[in-house]
């Protein structure tokens, strides 16, 4: 056999490796979504309360996720005053955005197995100069398990595959969702009941007793050339 003839399996082999691997790559980022934390919106809305100095509010997100991937959210809740006392109020806090059109009660996942959703929960105290990091997601996507007697996350936060399955608006829709010609909004409507504790100084004079900070996400479908190593980390 020639050098020529060998040198053009050799490049043809290369080539299907190449375009197998190219292939690869696109299935394995064809239900991949991106979640992204609007903080700018929040620290605009502290600043418009004048709580920007007092509160800090973030949110941990994965770099990337499947289509139901996400069931809860991670956020972190900072009282970076020195005489503020802050009360997060699960219960008057609530989960709003475009697929389902209604206020969902939140939840704050307890570390103890999670029996009965209609107990009221109590107020979460942030102490001044200190984070309070928890977990929370919408009480809709808990199911009953018989087998252990508890509630358990089950459900997406936002079920967007299920679309898919619904009538024509909802078609579409999806449609539009996973051809990148749309996005998904929603939000966590959070309410801190603030005191302020200063001598001679009646709660609320100079810091609001309470406060409703929305903090909206948006989702999008990545595309394909996600895939590509350099543009794993962005």
């Amino acid at each position: 056999m020639q050098n020529g003839e060998q040198n053009l399996i050799v490049l043809t082999f290369y080539f299907l490796g190449l375009t197998y691997t190219f292939n690869r790559m696109v299935e394995s980022i064809d239900d991949k979504v991106k979640y992204e934390f609007k903080k700018g919106t929040v620290d605009e809305q502290l600043k418009e309360q004048n709580l920007q100095d007092q509160i800090g509010i973030s949110f941990k997100l994965g770099i990337s996720n499947t289509l139901d991937e996400l069931k809860e959210l991670a956020i972190s809740i900072e009282n970076k005053s020195d005489n503020l006392a802050i009360y997060v109020d699960w219960d008057n806090s609530s989960i709003v955005g475009d697929l389902s059109k209604q206020s969902r009660r939140v939840i704050r996942k307890s570390p103890d197995l999670t029996r009965d959703l209609a107990v009221p929960q109590s107020p979460s105290l942030i102490v001044p100069k200190n984070t309070l990091s928890e977990t929370v997601t919408a009480e809709d996507v808990f199911q009953f398990d018989n087998t252990s007697g508890t509630y358990k996350v089950n459900n997406p936060l936002l079920a967007i595959s299920k679309l898919e399955k619904g009538g024509p608006p909802q078609k579409k829709m999806y449609s539009d969702f996973m051809s990148e010609k749309r996005t998904f909004d929603f939000s966590l409507q959070l309410v801190l009941r603030i005191s302020e504790l200063r001598v001679g100084l009646a709660p609320g004079v100079n810091i609001p007793p309470m406060c409703i900070i929305n903090c909206p996400f948006s989702v999008r479908k990545l595309p394909w050339t996600y895939a590509l190593p350099w543009n794993k980390k962005k």
